[in-house]
């Protein structure tokens, strides 16, 4: 659905540019702004292998394990339907490490193999489970320690400070959890009210 809206948009801009006389201006920014979204992710690159690396060292140095270690209790808690030694907790605990060091990129594929495994335990029926909604509620919100990727995007255009923003993403990203978690709950708990009624 998303592909329609984004290729309606594009016709849409298109249509009223060429009534409008504004073709070589659309022409004009739409090669600038490929240009410079090239040069964007070339520089991303560099800072995501850099990131990436450390995490490796961090994986063989056993950083990471207790790390995940750290998270598993509070985990356990969120995801009670989840059995501990499932493949769907590993993925979990894996993606919500890349998200706390800020590497969206790399936490999108274990959040998607969570989600597979999430489904196998979920019977694979259409709706989603309690576990497959709370997934998506903290991966959104996604507590961040540090904005890898923000920061690249801060280094890339000039900023005097890039890693200023450390403070009050953690902030940010601590009170959106939060919230993710209480709304998740909340209306988890009013479902099973309204299912015990009737």
């Amino acid at each position: 659905m998303i592909n329609y809206i984004w290729v309606g948009m594009f016709v849409i801009g298109l249509v009223y540019a060429a009534f409008t006389g504004n073709m070589e201006a659309v022409n004009k920014a739409i090669f600038q702004y490929a240009e410079e979204g090239v040069t964007l992710c070339l520089g991303l690159i560099f800072v995501l292998v850099f990131w990436l690396g450390i995490m490796k060292i961090a994986e063989v140095a056993g950083l990471l394990n207790k790390l995940a270690g750290l998270f598993k209790p509070i985990l356990k808690k969120l995801f009670p339907e989840v059995p501990e030694d499932h493949p769907a907790m590993g993925y979990i605990l894996s993606n919500t490490v890349a998200n706390f060091f800020g590497l969206g990129n790399a936490a999108t594929p274990m959040g998607i193999k969570a989600m597979e495994q999430l489904k196998k335990l979920n019977h694979d029926r259409p709706e989603a489970s309690r576990s497959m909604i709370t997934l998506l509620a903290l991966n959104t919100s996604s507590l961040t320690l540090i904005p890898t990727t923000v920061i690249a995007i801060r280094m890339q255009y000039g900023s005097e400070n890039p890693t200023e923003i450390v403070g009050t993403t953690l902030l940010a990203t601590t009170i959106t959890t939060i919230a993710a978690v209480l709304i998740d709950r909340f209306f988890y708990y009013r479902r099973k009210r309204k299912a015990a009624k009737k």
